[in-house]
C-alpha cells in the first residue's frame, strides 16, 4: 500500500510547474485573491459557495478555512508572486475514501494562455498518487466548455450529465460529469 500523505503535511507541498506554482494558501495572499475573486466572469463557472461580490470578509473566511477545508489538498496557483487562481478537491470518506471531486478557477487577466491545461496536468498526478485515487472527477456547468476542454486535454472523460442540477444567475443548468480513473493494480 503506499504512503498517503498526511493533511499536516500539505503545508509542504510546493509544485512548480511551467511558469507558475501551485503551493498552500497563505494569510498573505488575501489582496492576490480579492483582485482575482471578484469578477463575475470568474464567478460565473463556479458554485454559489464562491460569491460574488468577492469581498473582502469572504477571503478572510476563505483563507481561514471557512468556505473549504483547507486541510485538503487545495492549492493557490501562483505566478510571479500573484496567487491568480486555485485548485483543490475534497476526497472522499468511508467507502469513497479512494475517490475525489476537484475544482479549480483562474482570474481573468491569465486567461486564454492554456495555463489551467498545465496547472490540471501537474495537479492530478500528483492527487493521485499521494491520495491513493482510484477516480477522480470534476463537474463542469454547461455553459462552460473551457473548462470541459481542459479535463479532456487531461485525460478525463465526460460520463453524462446530471440534467437541471443548478440555477446560477437565474438560468438552469446541466452539470457535466467528467472522471478520470485510476484502476487498482
Amino acid at each position: 500500500m503506499p504512503n498517503l500523505l498526511r493533511q499536516h503535511d500539505l503545508q509542504d507541498v510546493r509544485l512548480a510547474g511551467d511558469g507558475f506554482v501551485l503551493r498552500p494558501w497563505r494569510p498573505d495572499d488575501l489582496d492576490d485573491l480579492l483582485a482575482h475573486a471578484n469578477d463575475e466572469r470568474v464567478v460565473r463557472g463556479l458554485s454559489d459557495r464562491f460569491p460574488h461580490p468577492y469581498t473582502r470578509v469572504d477571503g478572510e473566511r476563505f483563507l481561514a478555512g471557512q468556505v473549504v477545508d483547507l486541510t485538503d489538498p487545495v492549492f493557490a496557483i501562483e505566478i510571479e508572486g500573484d496567487a491568480c487562481g486555485g485548485i483543490g478537491a475534497r476526497p472522499g470518506q468511508g467507502d469513497r475514501r479512494h475517490s475525489a471531486e476537484m475544482g479549480y478557477w483562474l482570474g481573468h487577466a491569465r486567461w486564454g494562455r492554456g495555463l489551467m491545461t498545465k496547472v490540471v496536468a501537474l495537479y492530478v498526478p500528483w492527487l493521485i498518487q499521494s491520495h491513493w485515487l482510484y477516480r477522480l472527477q470534476a463537474t463542469v456547468l454547461d455553459s462552460n466548455p473551457a473548462s470541459a476542454r481542459v479535463l479532456q486535454k487531461n485525460g478525463f472523460e465526460e460520463e453524462g450529465a446530471q440534467r437541471c442540477a443548478v440555477v446560477k444567475s437565474g438560468e438552469v443548468h446541466d452539470l457535466r460529469v467528467f472522471a478520470k480513473v485510476q484502476p487498482p493494480r
